[in-house]
């Protein structure tokens, strides 16, 4: 059984019930900034049927496999958060799930900046970034350290968040853990070491080391981990 890695942090299998908590009116438009395979984005417009949604990615193979899955309240573009092709004050909400940190740390304030001139006032921004901690992460930063585009992120929203020109303020975070589950090291390969949006360099030295790491948790069920979480809930500023 998968526990929390934190006795203060609730285990979260499904982030939309996070969301769902936060979100006062879920209706209108979304928009996701990095949003790869749009899992939850998905799951989100079926739970909700007033909203309509704008899922932006820059990975080309990613986004040819969201077109590929069209939905009637769904759109997809190659885009980027730092240039949003959208009016002002367009979108209720604005997603960034896991995609902070992926924004090159200098155009991070931009992109922020961004995502503010295309919300409507008072409207939502709901930022969730893995934290750099826990068995899980020990066994990625082998390949993928990023430790400091992380703190990098989480710097960026407080200086979205503070001083008088700062154009969100935060009305809410919340901590918590999701649990994460591998059936074999092949599995954890693929989906972790192979992401079809970079290239960790792999060779077999550095395959080997990994599967060293991974193989302690590995038991007849398959690997199971907890990955800490922070979401912070910031409202644009009237």
């Amino acid at each position: 059984m998968t526990t929390s890695t934190h006795p203060l942090h609730p285990l979260i299998a499904n982030e939309l019930d996070v969301l769902a908590a936060l979100w006062p009116a879920p209706i209108g438009r979304v928009i996701e900034l990095g949003c790869g395979a749009a899992r939850m984005a998905r799951a989100m417009v079926e739970r909700w049927p007033a909203l309509n949604y704008l899922g932006l990615e820059v990975d080309t193979r990613q986004h040819a496999a969201n077109l590929a899955e069209p939905h009637p309240r769904m759109e997809f573009r190659l885009e980027s958060a730092e240039k949003i092709h959208a009016p002002d004050h367009r979108f209720g909400l604005a997603l960034m799930l896991k995609s902070l940190h992926h924004v090159p740390v200098e155009r991070m304030d931009a992109a922020l900046r961004e995502v503010a001139r295309v919300l409507r006032p008072g409207g939502f921004l709901y930022v969730s970034e893995p934290v750099f901690d826990g068995s899980l992460n020990e066994i990625v930063r082998l390949f993928n350290d990023e430790q400091a585009v992380r703190r990098a992120a989480q710097q960026a929203v407080d200086r979205a968040t503070t001083g008088p020109d700062a154009p969100f303020e935060q009305i809410e975070e919340r901590r918590f853990d999701m649990p994460a589950h591998f059936q074999n090291f092949d599995e954890f390969e693929r989906r972790m070491m192979r992401p079809t949006f970079a290239d960790h360099a792999l060779d077999a030295a550095k395959i080997a080391r990994v599967a060293q790491a991974f193989a302690p948790h590995l038991g007849a069920g398959g690997a199971h981990f907890t990955r800490p979480m922070h979401v912070r809930w910031l409202r644009l500023r009237a």
